[in-house]
């Protein structure tokens, strides 16, 4: 896929340098280019609320003279658009009444005043017809979301987004939303659901004002890893064009996906090892990195189990490229966590897989769910004979 050009939201843009500004993994000279960077995005869109807090956490130095230039900026662009309203309410007609309120909803969004923004975006809802116009003012509070991470506000305007799609609307605005959710869910880590709203969304995405179509695809890889078995994985992602096409270009993604798939374990630890630097300064991916790491190993940790009934520790300590202690210390832990299925035979230095067999823990459970339906009779029975 021919990469379309589109720039992302500069409000995200922002909240990644403020993530990484705040980032203990990066070096003093990036941050002194970032503090440099953040200054000048705060400064051009008169982020004066912005420059405050971060002037009172010591992220930024305070300039007085700066912050009062923000505040007549802000004080003489608040009346011309109230100019513009009360000129097109006179004057003009209902859609323009309506440009009047989006462009004064869009300059508090631009200065990050979230609450006033919020409120704005509610009067030009009331002043909106048309779903698809309806649509757009829910991205714009999506947006503000993600700058915010606010969860709760991006939970809301999800769902209202989908009762809207139930009156009607187009399939561009609902692939977006596709990908709006998708984000959602890897940052709430719902992995599974992410990497289906991503694999939806490969040949129709458009939301560069999220992220690159580069990052999108690191995202899709690296949530369908651990959220899709093998032949769908194969299906979906090792052999789609529009991935293909791409991830040549994001350093170690295609040696992490594709040595998993051929059981290049040694390979897929070097991948790995390489991509954890990418993943950690990420400012959706980094909470959940420790979660992550662990979901990864017990995938390809089960995948490499999968071929034996039982498989000596030199074995596979080998084909990953470790050391046999290493293994040892690493496969205690996932089989105590219930991650894996096998035991170990310290002695003879084997591992013994013991794979759990479906219809045998489904007689189990009907078993166990009968015995406490019968135990909950039987006292009910008491009570009425009382």
């Amino acid at each position: 896929m021919e990469e379309q050009e589109g720039s992302q939201q500069p409000h995200l843009a922002l909240a990644h340098k403020l993530f990484l500004l705040a980032h203990p993994d990066v070096d003093d000279i990036d941050k002194v280019r970032l503090r440099d960077e953040v200054f000048l995005a705060v400064k051009d869109h008169d982020m004066a609320s912005l420059y405050e807090s971060l002037a009172a956490r010591s992220v930024l130095e305070m300039d007085a003279g700066v912050l009062d230039s923000m505040r007549r900026k802000i004080e003489d662009e608040l009346k011309k658009l109230d100019e513009k309203i009360a000129d097109a309410e006179e004057n003009l007609g209902e859609s323009e009444v309506r440009e009047a309120h989006l462009a004064k909803s869009l300059f508090y969004i631009r200065i990050g005043d979230k609450e006033k923004a919020l409120e704005q975006l509610k009067i030009t809802e009331g002043k909106t017809v048309a779903v698809g116009q309806k649509m757009d003012l829910v991205f714009y509070t999506l947006q503000l979301g993600f700058f915010y991470m606010d969860f709760d506000l991006i939970s809301k305007s999800i769902d209202k987004a989908k009762n809207l799609f139930e009156e009607g609307g187009d399939w561009e605005r609902k692939n977006r939303l596709k990908v709006y959710e998708g984000l959602y869910c890897m940052a709430t880590r719902n992995f599974k659901r992410a990497a289906n709203l991503f694999l939806d969304s490969i040949s129709t995405f458009t939301t560069y004002e999220l992220f690159s179509y580069d990052t999108f695809i690191f995202y899709t890889v690296l949530t369908s890893i651990i959220s899709l078995d093998r032949v769908s994985l194969k299906q979906k992602v090792v052999d789609a064009p529009e991935i293909l096409a791409v991830i040549g270009k994001i350093p170690y993604l295609s040696e992490f996906l594709n040595s998993l798939y051929t059981c290049q374990y040694k390979s897929f630890f070097s991948a790995f090892s390489g991509l954890t630097e990418q993943i950690k300064l990420d400012r959706y991916l980094q909470p959940h990195f420790r979660y992550y790491m662990r979901e990864v190993r017990t995938v390809v940790y089960s995948q490499f189990l999968e071929s034996y009934k039982s498989v000596t520790m030199e074995a596979m300590a080998t084909a990953f490229g470790v050391s046999v202690d290493f293994i040892d210390l690493e496969l205690s832990r996932f089989i105590a966590a219930g991650k894996l299925h096998c035991k170990i035979d310290k002695v003879a230095g084997v591992l013994e897989t013991n794979r759990p067999d479906a219809k045998n823990a489904l007689y189990q459970a009907t078993i166990k769910q009968g015995d406490f339906l019968l135990n909950r009779i039987q006292k009910l029975s008491r009570v009425i004979d009382l």
